[in-house]
């Protein structure tokens, strides 16, 4: 396969879910950036970012009927029911039928969530900025305004820079809780991004059990682009959800 599919998430009916491999050896291998690269602002072209989002597409047996974002490390979060492309905007709330919605990443996490009595769905992208600001608290906010009940909410955390590898600065170490800076790494604190993202979680009533947290490091995983490891040799991985409803 060409993407991971968390296993919460796709025991649901209808739903398929699930974040690239950088597959380097096998596609785009002439190109400046080799692999299934999906970002579009990157060294590559259009046309290649858009023959890799039709491989993905006809792997998912998809219809082609996708929503992106810009993602300016923001917290804003939209509430969409057609496909395009966004701007101004780090997540998708959406409940509608074959409407793939997508995130992009390469260090930073994608959150995936689904609730299966409202049929609503979210991809959030969550940076160290993104996630200081709150993204995922607003994202949360507004799936339950959209009717969700919290509790019952299926949730991944996608690979990301590992707290060992994501060295960061007095200034962004202070925009989080102590409990999720790490001291003893290195003469610079070390930010915890998943244990910071899955602790919003549960503090909102999400489920311990509906939590899945991909322990991967992009940085050390080969299996994905890393902005950190590769710079602009990095592609961008696609965190995606979608649903087939009766």
């Amino acid at each position: 396969m060409i993407y991971h599919a968390p296993k919460l998430l796709n025991r649901l009916p209808g739903i398929t879910a699930g974040i690239t491999y950088a597959k380097r050896d096998i596609y785009n291998t002439t190109e400046s950036i080799n692999g299934l690269n999906l970002g579009e602002n990157t060294g590559s072209s259009m046309q290649v970012v858009k023959r890799n989002l039709e491989i993905l597409d006809q792997e998912i047996n998809d219809n082609g009927n996708i929503a992106l974002a810009d993602q300016i490390h923001g917290a804003d979060v939209s509430v969409i029911s057609d496909s395009g492309y966004y701007t101004g905007i780090d997540g998708f709330i959406t409940t509608e039928n074959r409407l793939l919605i997508g995130i992009k990443v390469a260090d930073c996490v994608a959150i995936l969530l689904a609730d299966s009595t409202t049929h609503a769905l979210a991809a959030v992208h969550a940076g160290w900025r993104g996630a200081a600001s709150g993204i995922l608290p607003n994202t949360l906010d507004k799936m339950k305004k959209e009717g969700s009940d919290l509790s019952e909410l299926v949730c991944y955390i996608s690979p990301c820079i590992s707290v060992r590898n994501f060295e960061v600065g007095e200034e962004v170490a202070e925009k989080f809780p102590s409990q999720f800076i790490n001291r003893s790494i290195g003469e610079k604190p070390h930010l915890d991004l998943k244990g910071f993202l899955a602790s919003q979680l549960r503090d909102a009533g999400v489920q311990n059990s509906n939590i899945e947290i991909d322990p991967r490091c992009t940085v050390d995983n080969s299996s994905f682009y890393s902005y950190r490891r590769e710079r602009d040799k990095a592609g961008r991985m696609l965190a995606f959800i979608t649903q087939t409803l009766n």
